[in-house]
């Protein structure tokens, strides 16, 4: 079920006279993890796991939920598509998915600064895979995606008991 896919990555880099460095390409085979939090307490409420090279936009209405503290959807570009906006639209929800840059050219100042903004709040979920990561030292080594879903199943409900305990201990210490 893993599959290979081309992480293009991070934050684009100048050389001293202005030009940009070429991005690195690096290939990896596995499988992805998709959760969207809770905006306020940070508590992971959905889940899914697929193939690295799954597309992330097409499992936006599998994690969003209407029961969450938020009426709003933070999430990277990958998800924004006119299809999702539609979706997003129809379920009374406010899109804050960030905006790509525009094929060819600079990204406009004011669509910048906007993804700054929405950045900031989009972190939190990245902190959740940092956490794993790091903390938790995740990582998936099974063949089957029922299995890879299962670790990081597990892995979610730790990380959510781990939330639940500093929530509790803040709470406590006033």
């Amino acid at each position: 079920d893993a599959r290979w896919t081309l992480k293009i990555g991070g934050k684009i880099r100048y050389r001293l006279d202005g030009t940009p460095l070429p991005q690195i390409a690096l290939p990896v085979f596995g499988y992805k993890s998709h959760i969207a939090i809770d905006w306020r307490f940070g508590f992971i409420r959905e889940s899914a796991a697929t193939s690295a090279s799954h597309a992330d936009g097409r499992m936006l209405p599998r994690l969003v939920t209407t029961d969450n503290t938020s009426s709003e959807v933070w999430a990277d570009s990958a998800y924004r598509s006119q299809k999702n906006e539609k979706w997003l639209a129809s379920k009374m929800l406010v899109s804050r998915i960030h905006r790509r840059k525009p094929a060819g050219k600079p990204m406009p100042q004011n669509i910048a600064r906007a993804n700054a903004a929405k950045s900031s709040i989009r972190a939190r979920v990245e902190h959740v895979f940092a956490h794993q990561k790091n903390r938790f030292g995740l990582f998936i080594r099974t063949i089957g995606i029922a299995r890879a879903e299962a670790k990081l199943t597990l892995a979610n409900i730790v990380y959510n008991f781990d939330r639940f305990i500093f929530h509790e201990r803040a709470r406590t210490l006033g």
